[in-house]
């Protein structure tokens, strides 16, 4: 394992992914599967560590967003179901056979084309049919669609699936309740013309908190195993552990003098003797530039102001009055008490987007047990 730099760097709590992973599984009905959605290196946590973490856990299946993260998955020793939730080309059929991954088939013309393929190679690929009952992004419009599509050669129709748009919001359940009914009718229809699918499933993170009767033969959750509810009016409603905690150390220590400004454009400006911290983080890491005098960290566990402009590289703390702060005392952008949902809402955004961001040079250290085991960092 190579030493860990301390610059900036993840730490990736693995007890806190099998623990909420377990927790998944264990409000889902018996038989009913759990799909892993370790996609966008496991929304930005690392997903070969991750997907290891839920191996260890009992996880069957993992769901990605293309092949590129199935192969990741399958050079690791992955063996384990891998379902493609959007469009892979046509012309990677051959990958997808030989990497034993499966894929979902958006409309009649992409799995023509999958089928041709297929054909041509002489092999059989399998499939899950999406349907669109109002995301209104890919998937077939109807079941007359879905119904040509089960008539092609060379495929083999394990599942048939679609995505709530509004899961999180309580005012829109009306709406996600007809996108069920809608999806429900088009399962019915297809069966009463003798099309039967193995595992059909809806419900992402929200859903499979929220409605229970939808979990049907599979379930989807994604920031669920991150420790991060879907929402924040859902915070508390299930007891997930937080996976990831960014963490930093100070580079330099100064004391400013009354009037003294700090960084590009000269935002801040001390208003007397002021202690001044630089730590090594900053919007190339996936620290959002708009933080500056605007967001928090965690020093030595107190909260303590960022000031002046978030930099490529850098970012400046206020940290007067907190004690032995010096060169290599580590500081916690967010994680511990500073939860990644206060740095999301502060940015106009969602915790999925903030982790999804934290850069390729940040290196993720998994813990497990209190101790490191791994570490990912950029080659």
């Amino acid at each position: 394992m190579q030493p860990l730099l301390k610059r900036t760097w993840a730490e990736i709590d693995l007890d806190a992914v099998q623990h909420n992973y377990r927790l998944v599984r264990d409000r889902v009905a018996p038989g009913c599967r759990v799909l892993a959605v370790i996609k966008a290196n496991a929304y930005g946590h690392g997903i070969e560590g991750v997907a290891e973490a839920l191996s260890e856990a009992g996880a069957g299946w993992f769901a990605v967003s293309n092949l590129e993260e199935a192969i990741q998955l399958r050079e690791r020793g992955m063996t384990q179901r891998i379902l493609i939730l959007s469009h892979t080309p046509p012309e990677e059929a051959e990958r997808l056979y030989q990497h034993n991954v499966t894929t979902a088939l958006v409309d009649y013309h992409h799995a023509e084309a999958m089928s041709c393929r297929a054909v041509e190679l002489g092999i059989r690929l399998t499939v899950h049919i999406k349907i669109d009952t109002g995301m209104s992004r890919i998937g077939c419009a109807d079941a007359a669609e879905a119904a040509a599509i089960r008539k092609l050669p060379g495929l083999d129709f394990e599942g048939i699936f679609t995505h709530f748009a509004t899961a999180d919001r309580q005012e829109d359940d009306l709406y996600v309740r007809q996108q069920f009914r809608r999806f429900m009718a088009v399962v019915t229809e297809l069966e009463e013309r003798g099309y039967i699918f193995a595992i059909r499933h809806c419900c992402n993170s929200a859903a499979a908190m929220r409605f229970p009767d939808m979990h049907l033969d599979m379930v989807r959750p994604g920031i669920l195993l991150y420790g991060c509810a879907p929402d924040g009016w859902m915070r508390g409603m299930w007891d997930l552990r937080p996976v990831m905690a960014l963490k930093t150390a100070v580079i330099q220590v100064k004391t400013l003098g009354a009037g003294a400004s700090v960084g590009y454009g000269r935002t801040f400006t001390a208003g007397g003797e002021t202690r001044l911290a630089t730590v090594p983080v900053g919007y190339a890491d996936g620290y959002p530039r708009a933080m500056g005098n605007r967001a928090e960290m965690l020093v030595n566990g107190r909260r303590v102001p960022v000031v002046g402009r978030v930099c490529m590289d850098q970012t400046m703390l206020d940290v007067t009055g907190v004690h032995e702060v010096g060169q290599g005392t580590v500081a916690t952008v967010f994680g511990d008490t500073l939860p990644v949902e206060e740095l999301a809402a502060l940015d106009g955004t969602i915790p999925y987007e903030t982790t999804c961001k934290i850069g390729k040079r940040v290196p993720r250290v998994f813990m497990k047990d209190g101790k490191i085991v791994d570490i990912a960092a950029l080659k």
